[in-house]
């Protein structure tokens, strides 16, 4: 399976409301995908999502289509950095591990 680890780090804790605006479009999408499950967390600018995949194919059909690829397109608006980690793993791992693996491991958007 594919785990996929998000974290944002929003330019102003007032766009919070745009970016749950965003977030709930975003999670009806994912409600019709084949995502096995789905878990966020934040607070003030720093919010992280984990999503578990079967395969990379249904996992790229989801972020490259519809809602979240609208708020792909937003995103420079609204965040200061994106981090996005990949991996295989069969479940979640605990938020202080998954935190971690971004510093290490994710692929990094900075925004001027």
């Amino acid at each position: 399976m594919i785990l996929v680890i998000t974290s944002i780090h929003l330019r102003s804790p007032l766009l919070f409301f745009r970016l749950s605006m965003n977030s709930f479009r975003v999670l009806n999408q994912l409600k019709g995908t084949p995502c096995i499950n789905y878990k966020s967390t934040g607070f003030w600018t720093k919010h992280y999502t984990m999503t578990l995949w079967r395969n990379k194919e249904d996992l790229k059909s989801f972020a490259h289509s519809g809602n979240h690829l609208l708020a792909i397109s937003k995103s420079k608006s609204l965040a200061k950095e994106i981090r996005v980690a990949t991996l295989k793993a069969g479940e979640f791992p605990n938020w202080k591990v998954a935190k971690s693996v971004l510093q290490t491991d994710a692929k990094v958007y900075k925004y001027a």
